[in-house]
C-alpha cells in the first residue's frame, strides 16, 4: 500500500485564514460574536449576488430554520430530492412534518420536473398541497431551474435551494443557492471551501434573514434582560469560524478552477474506458464540479473499483444512496423511476479536492484502468 493518504475532499487553505484567526485573537473577539460575522455575511452576498446573508453553524441548521420561517407544521408535506445526502431530509423530521422524495432525471442526476408536478397534482388532489420543496444541487451540477421554478411559480409552493455542494455553480449567469425563497450553503470539512463546519442562509426577502438571525441566537428579544417569545436555536456561526471562512472565499474561484482541471483530466484520460461522468447539460450550467463523479458498467465493477482504489490508499465512495431506500425512511412518500437507484449502482465520486496534484491523478487513474481498463 502508498503510504500516502488521497482523500476524497479534503480541505484546502489558502493563506489568509490564519491572519483573520490571528486578527480575533488580537481583539480578543473569541466570543461567537464579532466582526468577522458581519463581514463574511457581506462577502457572501456579494459573492452570491444575494441580498441577505446569515452565516450558522451548519446547511442542516439552515434547512431546519428555513422550514420554521415558512411556517412548516406537524403533518405537513415537504417535497425533497431523493438523490441526495440525509442532512437535506432530515430537518422536514425535526419538524415532524412528512417527507416526500422525488427521483433524479437523466441529464443533471437532480430533481425530475415531471415527477415533481405527478407528485403536486396528487398530493394536492388528496387535500395534501406540499407547503414547501427543498431541490438540492447535487454534486455542484445546476438542476432544471427553469421547468422547477415554473412548476413552483404555478402551485405557489415555496423553493427552499440546497446548494450545499454547489457554491460558485450558476445557471443563465445566476448563483446558486439565489434561485429560490431561501437558499442553502455548506461549510462542512469536506465543501468546496470550509469554515471547519457552517453553513449560510440566504434569502432576497428581509424578513426571512431576520428571522433566522434571530432564532439562530436563541431567540433573544432586545431587552436589558433575557427575554424569549419564540423557541430558539443556537445555530450561529462563531467570529473564529466567520475568519476562516473569509480566508477560504478569497481563494474560492482558484479553487473551482482546478476542481474543474480535475474534472477535465479524469474524463481525458479514461474516455477510451467506457466510463461515464455527470456533464454540464446546457451551455447555461457552470458547475464547479466539487466532485468528480463517474458512472461505470455495474454494481459489481463499482464495487471492484472501489476496494482496488483501497488497496492502493486512496479514498473514494458510491453516489448518494437515495433517500427513499434508506431504512430511516422507508414508510415514507416516494415518487420514483428508478433513475437514481441506477446511478447509485454504477457512481463513484473519486478524489476531487483542489490540493490534488497531477501525480495524485496519475496514481488514481492508474488504479482505475487496473479495474475498467
Amino acid at each position: 500500500m502508498s503510504t500516502k493518504r488521497i482523500w476524497l475532499s479534503p480541505p484546502c487553505m489558502g493563506g489568509d485564514e490564519i491572519r483573520f484567526i490571528e486578527e480575533a485573537f488580537r481583539d480578543n473577539w473569541i466570543a461567537p460574536v464579532g466582526p468577522h460575522i458581519n463581514q463574511f455575511e457581506a462577502e457572501l452576498a456579494a459573492y452570491t449576488h444575494t441580498k441577505n446573508v446569515v452565516v450558522l453553524s451548519s446547511g442542516t441548521a439552515a434547512i431546519h430554520l428555513a422550514l420554521i420561517i415558512l411556517g412548516i407544521r406537524p403533518g405537513d408535506h415537504i417535497l425533497c430530492s431523493s438523490f441526495t445526502f440525509s442532512g437535506s431530509a432530515n430537518p422536514i423530521k425535526y419538524c415532524n412534518a412528512t417527507p416526500v422524495f422525488i427521483d433524479s432525471e437523466v441529464d443533471s442526476w437532480n430533481m425530475s420536473p415531471e415527477l415533481l408536478e405527478e407528485a403536486i397534482l396528487e398530493l394536492t388532489a388528496k387535500g395534501k398541497k406540499p407547503k414547501a420543496l427543498i431541490l438540492v444541487h447535487l454534486y455542484g451540477m445546476p438542476a432544471k431551474m427553469d421547468e422547477i421554478l415554473e412548476i413552483t411559480s404555478r402551485y405557489n409552493i415555496p423553493l427552499i435551494e440546497d446548494a450545499a455542494e454547489a457554491l460558485g455553480s450558476s445557471y443563465k449567469g445566476k448563483m446558486l443557492g439565489s434561485f429560490g425563497d431561501i437558499g442553502i450553503l455548506s461549510f462542512n470539512g469536506n465543501k468546496i471551501i470550509t469554515t471547519s463546519g457552517g453553513g449560510a442562509f440566504l434569502s432576497g426577502k428581509e424578513e426571512y434573514a431576520a428571522m433566522a438571525k434571530h432564532l439562530s441566537t436563541q431567540a433573544r428579544e432586545n431587552e436589558v434582560h433575557y427575554e424569549h417569545k419564540f423557541i430558539g436555536y443556537n445555530y450561529r456561526m462563531s467570529n473564529i469560524l466567520a475568519g476562516i471562512g473569509r480566508g477560504q472565499l478569497r481563494v474560492l474561484d482558484q479553487f473551482i478552477g482546478r476542481t474543474r482541471e480535475i474534472n477535465r483530466i479524469y474524463k481525458q484520460e479514461l474516455m477510451d474506458t467506457g466510463a461515464k461522468f455527470l456533464e454540464e447539460w446546457s451551455p447555461d450550467c457552470f458547475s464547479n464540479f466539487w466532485l468528480t463523479t463517474m458512472l461505470v458498467r455495474d454494481e459489481q465493477e463499482r464495487n471492484r473499483l472501489i476496494a482496488r482504489l483501497d488497496e492502493d490508499n486512496i479514498e473514494c465512495r458510491p453516489l448518494w444512496k437515495p433517500m427513499h431506500l434508506q431504512p430511516v425512511f422507508k414508510d415514507e412518500l416516494s415518487y420514483t423511476h428508478g433513475i437514481s437507484e441506477e446511478l447509485f449502482s454504477r457512481g463513484i465520486c473519486l478524489p476531487s479536492g483542489s490540493g490534488l496534484t497531477d501525480a495524485d491523478m496519475g496514481r488514481i487513474v492508474g488504479c482505475i484502468r487496473e479495474v475498467i481498463g
